[in-house]
This record gives C-alpha cells, structure tokens and sequence, in this order.
C-alpha cells in the first residue's frame, strides 16, 4: 500500500517538534483539509489562512501591496511573501501557500491551471508553478498535491542538512 503525501508530511513532523502552517488561495482549503484527514495531526499542524481576497493576503499575511502590483496575484512572489506571512502569523517551523488559477478563466501568461506554491521555513522560502489541466474540482487537488509533495521535498533537504552537521 503506497503511502499518501499528507501521511508523508506527518510522518516528518510528527514528534519532531516541528510545526507546519499554509497559506491557501486557489487551493481553498484543500490542503488543510489533507493534512488534517492523518490522524495525529493537531500534534504537528497549527492551521491556515485562506486568503482568497487580496485584502487578505495583505492584510493578514502581510503582503505588500508593491508585490502584487509588480507580479500579479498569480506568481511566485506572492506565493512566497504569503508562505513567509502565514509562518509570521503562526509561528510554525514550516509553511506552504499556493496561489493560482484553478479554471475557469485565465489568460496567454497564466491559463487556466496555474498555481504557484510557495514554501518558507529554516531553509528560506522556494517557489514554484505547477500546471494542470483537469478542471476545477482536479486541479484544486493536484495542487494541493503538488505543494504538499514540494513542501515533502524541502522538508526532506531541511532534514539531511541538519543530520549532516
């Protein structure tokens, strides 16, 4: 039986002392909704943002106006401040946020099925754009998907590096 992203991320951070939070706008929840199905996640998991509006994501995520101004809602700037703001906000070890176009609608820059995730946590913050083609309700959870696996992916460098000093 293969082993779920979400159960993955727990099986990381659970007894580690580590803490995760995540900053959610195209994916809508998704990804609070998979990390918290794991039983044993209120150990590890200090909750999200879902910050949907732009006035949530400068208000309460403090991102700056400027950065979506220069970049757009949809981009890995915003991504990144809005992981940066929801680790701020939480205090966690670590944290994820996407931000994109899960359809309808998008444009010749970012078509339908965009997102940017954007982790944050000791290793710094990363991005990156993911695109998916599989309507709406498919996308919002291949995003989830994708950021958990990429939020897997940093954890596990965070992990060896720190095992290697």
């Amino acid at each position: 039986m293969s082993v779920s992203v979400q159960e993955r991320v727990g099986a990381l951070l659970r007894g580690s002392g580590m803490s995760l939070s995540a900053a959610e706008s195209c994916t809508g929840g998704m990804i609070s909704h998979l990390v918290t199905v794991v039983p044993g996640a209120s150990e590890y998991y200090l909750g999200s943002v879902t910050s949907y509006a732009v006035s949530v994501k400068e208000k309460v995520l403090d991102v700056p106006a400027e950065i979506i101004d220069e970049n757009g809602v949809v981009s890995g700037p915003v991504a990144g401040a809005m992981a940066r703001g929801i680790r701020r906000l939480t205090g966690s070890t670590f944290a994820v946020s996407t931000t994109g176009l899960a359809g309808p609608g998008g444009d010749e820059n970012y078509p339908e099925g965009t997102v940017w995730i954007g982790v944050d946590g000791p290793l710094g913050t990363r991005t990156k754009i993911v695109r998916k083609d599989l309507g709406r309700e498919g996308n919002i959870e291949a995003f989830a998907v994708a950021a958990l696996e990429f939020l897997v992916s940093y954890m596990e460098e965070y992990l060896k590096t720190s095992d290697d000093k």
